[in-house]
């Protein structure tokens, strides 16, 4: 079962890369507007990254669901929100209320007891 953990944990850091980086992209204050912006996206090394990752995780993800029951491992994919939310406060001040603070504790949690069982 180490196998099944490395490769959860690296479609964690991919699809929270990509995340990042797909927000990175949406958020560029020098992108203009209309076509021009979608212009100015598309040659943004960071939508390449994150399509990249994306990609990478999917492959990631596929091998993960070989290694262990389909809903153990949908349930353990959870914590991808939690590295995400956390990850978006650090890189982009993004503010964590009580109430997702309670969520990431409730998905924490609830992914710990899951694997537990791993």
């Amino acid at each position: 079962m180490a196998s099944a953990v490395w490769v959860w944990l690296l479609t964690i850091v991919l699809d929270t890369t990509g995340q990042l980086a797909f927000k990175a992209v949406a958020v560029d204050p020098h992108a203009g507007e209309g076509l021009a912006r979608w212009r100015r996206m598309a040659a943004n090394p960071r939508l390449w990254l994150g399509i990249t990752c994306y990609v990478g995780e999917f492959l990631a993800w596929t091998a993960f669901l070989s290694l262990v029951p389909l809903g153990r491992g949908v349930l353990l994919g959870s914590i991808n929100i939690v590295a995400i939310m956390l990850a978006g406060r650090v890189l982009f001040d993004e503010r964590l209320t009580r109430m997702r603070l309670l969520g990431i504790g409730l998905v924490g949690g609830g992914v710990a007891l899951v694997g537990a069982a791993l």
